[in-house]
């Protein structure tokens, strides 16, 4: 076995190599990496190698710069920066079962107390190459793993949070469970600049999270994703209806809703919900109804309800017992009086639409009280003048 001494004579034999097998445009990085590798400046290194393993150019030498070069080094730099390399390298192999196991030695590595951040990057990444050969119950166990040990860390890396919430919207997209993927799709992006997402993968965000918002059985506020920028890459797309029949759905607009239908029927994954997604919008109707009104007038009869969601009348009590199942309102059926009281609506992130409608009512209400105040100056100056 070579020593350390050996490794150390090779390293500028091995740079020398590379350098005249890479592009013309990265020949120079290597002279960089030797200068600094020889006076042992492992942080300035650590940077020069982070931008080459960037370069797309890079990627047919991935593999040996990493084993040949920075294996020589490796405990000595940065270790989360050390599992960003090692990621960029497994990328570029084409075996995924190889890709699992150089990732598994690598979070091995890196599984020290001092390093515990890039362990769990490691473990989550390593969950990734699972999911990608179909070992779905072994991507769960790692990203459980790696998750007990993130809810102990007082900060960490936004890169990790970002990983593990990406990685587990993939689990669940995987396992078509849309309202988990829901919310770890959204928490991924805000750990994210959208920005730094190709405008491809934009785009297939949006696209997967209007279908788990539509699709989501718990998912009956869509203000958090209606208001983000990822919704509006789909504008100017085949699927910019998807973006529209949220806004639809959000307002409880049935009759939008029913103009989107013949758009709906091209998806089959939307088609075979068809039922589901009629309920849906019947509730949101529902929903939107009582938040139009003052909280001093949410006494709605079946008639009133029957109205607002297009549903028959011997409808109607079966749509508000699934809506206080669900918990989006609270209150009481009155089944001899045909009548609804609501007496909490779940909380809601709003549109602009929607706060505007708020604005006018707080004026009207504004308005109201100045008129009432009025009416009792004048009624009163008798009662005043005694007084």
């Amino acid at each position: 076995m070579a020593s350390a001494m050996d490794i150390d004579h090779d390293v500028p034999t091995v740079l020398s190599v590379l350098r005249t097998e890479a592009p013309p445009d990265l020949a120079g990085d290597f002279y960089t990496m030797e200068d600094l590798w020889e006076r042992r400046l492992w942080h300035q290194l650590t940077d020069v190698l982070v931008q080459f393993f960037q370069n797309p150019e890079s990627v047919p030498l991935r593999t040996r710069v990493y084993t040949q070069f920075v294996g020589t080094f490796d405990s000595k730099i940065n270790q989360l920066k050390l599992v960003s390399l090692g990621l960029a390298t497994s990328a570029t192999f084409q075996d995924k079962s190889e890709a699992l196991e150089f990732m598994t030695a690598l979070a091995q590595k890196v599984n020290t107390p001092a390093s515990q951040d890039a362990y769990v990057y490691a473990q989550i990444e390593t969950a990734q190459v699972k999911l990608q050969i179909q070992d779905l119950d072994g991507a769960r166990v790692t990203l459980d793993s790696a998750g007990a040990i993130l809810e102990k860390f007082d900060s960490v890396e936004s890169v990790i949070n970002a990983a593990y919430y990406s990685v587990n919207a993939d689990y669940y997209k995987a396992k078509a469970e849309f309202a988990a993927y829901y919310r770890n799709s959204l928490r991924f992006l805000a750990c994210i600049n959208v920005t730094d997402l190709t405008l491809t993968a934009q785009r297939e965000r949006a696209y997967d999270l209007s279908i788990a918002a539509l699709l989501g059985e718990s998912i009956y506020n869509f203000g958090e994703l209606l208001l983000h920028p990822i919704l509006d890459s789909l504008v100017g797309t085949e699927f910019e209806w998807l973006r529209s029949l949220l806004f639809v759905l959000n307002a409880g607009g049935i009759s939008k809703f029913d103009e989107l239908a013949p758009r709906i029927a091209t998806l089959s994954i939307l088609q075979s919900s068809n039922e589901f997604l009629r309920q849906k919008i019947c509730l949101m109707a529902l929903i939107e109804a009582v938040f139009q009104r003052p909280a001093s007038d949410r006494t709605l009869s079946f008639h009133t309800i029957a109205t607002e969601t297009r549903l028959l009348l011997e409808e109607v009590e079966h749509l508000v017992m699934k809506a206080l199942s669900l918990g989006l309102i609270r209150g009481s059926i009155d089944q001899v009086g045909e009548r609804v009281t609501i007496t909490w609506l779940q909380p809601r992130i709003m549109t602009k639409d929607q706060i505007e409608s708020m604005r006018q009512r707080l004026l009207e209400w504004d308005s109201s009280v100045k008129q009432l105040g009025v009416w009792m100056e004048n009624s009163g100056k008798d009662v005043w003048a005694a007084s």
